[in-house]
């Protein structure tokens, strides 16, 4: 009896423990009492009730990330393309998410796969490849108005790749390539004229610099010519200046000296024979210089 007694007092205390509910951040619990929904349980320490509470869907908050297998979709120039889509979601309402749709991600998955078809039927292969922004846009608005009464928010919608056939896919690689040779060859023609134009400005500055320098030198060589001139014309005019300088200075002793007239004489004689230098064979002497060339022959007399 007692041992019987005790193991009723282990079951219960059991029973006791399981009906102490903690829930996580970021978690909510959907908790039915009796099969009806009885309330969600939000983060912290919860009691429930024995046998008639159970705990119904334990529901994640955080945004989470749906990768769906590649549509087969038909653009509206009748090509068949494969698309990859991503969805970001965040569940919003626990109870509707628990009781609006039997299975919310497969709910999801079709209801992108048939937005994705209706998107992309309105538009050609060229579209699609360059809409992606638009098609993203799109497909998150439709998906987050659908999904609202299945507690479900659609944050975003991305398209992760998309598959056209391999004919085209290698339509499109030869044509991208004859673009970018086309681009390269526009860009070597560029830099060929670019490279022309600055050797032509190169070659011009060379000969502007050239000419300057003639210009330069052609002055400097003027100015040089022109001092040397002025330099010349100073010693000439100084050389004179000194030689006038002198005579005067010699008429000035002569004359403070009181020579007489006979003196003056021999000296305007000493200064013809200056004038003649030896050179000239026949010399035409004034009137009253006769005179001085005799006193000239009694001087010699005298001194032999």
């Amino acid at each position: 009896m007692p041992a019987i007694l005790l193991i009723l007092l282990v079951i219960v205390i059991l029973i006791i423990i399981t009906c102490f509910k903690i829930v996580p951040q970021s978690m909510a619990f959907v908790v039915e009492r009796l099969g009806a929904y009885q309330g969600t349980w939000s983060v912290g320490f919860h009691i429930k009730a024995p046998f008639i509470d159970k705990i119904a869907r334990r529901v994640n908050l955080k945004e989470q990330v749906a990768d769906f297998p590649p549509q087969p979709v038909i653009t509206k120039d009748n090509v068949s393309v494969r698309i990859d889509t991503v969805v970001f979601y965040q569940i919003t309402d626990p109870k509707l998410y628990t009781y609006g749709v039997e299975n919310p991600m497969m709910a999801i998955e079709n209801l992108t796969a048939t937005t994705l078809r209706n998107i992309i039927g309105d538009l050609e292969l060229d579209q699609t490849l360059t809409s992606r922004e638009i098609i993203n846009t799109k497909m998150r608005s439709t998906l987050d108005i659908a999904t609202d009464p299945w507690g479900i928010k659609v944050n975003r919608v991305e398209l992760k790749n998309i598959m056209p056939p391999p004919e085209i896919q290698n339509a499109m690689e030869k044509q991208m390539k004859a673009e970018r040779e086309r681009r390269e060859a526009v860009t070597r023609a560029e830099g060929d004229k670019k490279a022309k134009i600055l050797e032509a400005e190169g070659e011009k500055e060379s000969a502007i610099l050239r000419a300057e320098a003639d210009k330069q030198a052609a002055i400097l060589r003027a100015e040089a010519q022109k001092e040397k001139t002025i330099k010349e014309a100073e010693g000439e005019a100084a050389a004179i200046l000194k030689l006038q300088q002198a005579n005067a200075d010699g008429i000035r002793m002569i004359k403070e000296a009181s020579a007489d007239e006979a003196v003056l004489r021999i000296k305007s004689l000493e200064a013809f024979e200056k004038v003649a230098d030896g050179q000239a064979t026949t010399i035409l002497l004034p009137s009253e210089l006769s005179g001085i060339a005799a006193i000239g022959e009694a001087l010699k007399h005298t001194a032999k």
